[in-house]
């Protein structure tokens, strides 16, 4: 595993339609909070075991999310569930509306992980609360579909360069004709998200929109 912000808009500056549309939604699924994934507390059955799924968001109907929950949690875990949610809300509010990619995914609290990881197989383990953000959110989900993780990218971004077409022409259109996607330890950069100093709106929209051309190119 694993700041600067883009400058606002001034105030007789238009935003194009696709900006309000992710501003509004990311501000909606932040605004919706633990309710969305059932962060707060459930009223179990008595029979009901010590860890049970209890919750699931679908921002647009391609990325869904479950978080797992004790039965009767204790209020680290209630924190560490309401941090969470919100940080996968906005993430997958994101990339639902910046690309087309499917995936479910389970989530899980666990204070055993150092930070945070996730897996091809769609699960994410949260661990440390630094971790608990949008930007973790983002590059967790980014391994869940295949970055650092699935055999396409040992043989697209195993000698250290991205060397598919899609991602490649979508960096330089970012960056300038010479500009590329470095890889290793199955980490990509520019807009990898791999530490918090690399967030920013503009970089998480094209972190979202290079992992797709990734898949695009065979990821």
């Amino acid at each position: 595993m694993s700041s600067r912000r883009a400058p606002l808009p001034t105030r007789h500056t238009p935003l194009p339609w696709r900006t309000k549309a992710v501003v509004a939604a990311l501000a909606a699924a932040v605004l919706a909070g633990p309710g969305i994934a059932q962060a707060t507390p459930q009223t179990a059955p008595a029979s009901a075991s010590a860890s049970a799924p209890q919750g699931q968001i679908s921002a647009a109907a391609t990325i869904t999310w479950t978080l797992e929950r004790a039965a009767n949690p204790t209020e680290d875990q209630r924190t560490a569930y309401d941090l969470i949610t919100r940080a996968m809300n906005t993430a997958v509010a994101r990339y639902n509306n910046l690309s087309d990619l499917g995936k479910t995914i389970t989530v899980r609290y666990d204070p055993g992980v150092p930070t945070a990881d996730g897996n091809i197989n769609g699960t994410i383990r949260f661990g440390n609360r630094s971790y608990m953000t949008e930007r973790t959110a983002l590059h967790e989900i980014a391994h869940t579909i295949g970055v650092g993780t699935s055999s396409g990218w040992s043989r697209l971004g195993g000698n250290g360069t991205w060397t598919g077409a899609q991602a490649t022409a979508l960096v330089r259109q970012f960056d300038g004709a010479s500009a590329k996607i470095s890889t290793g330890g199955g980490h990509f950069w520019p807009y990898g998200l791999n530490y918090d100093n690399e967030f920013s709106n503009t970089a998480a929209d094209r972190h979202v929109q290079i992992v797709a051309a990734m898949v695009r190119d065979g990821l």
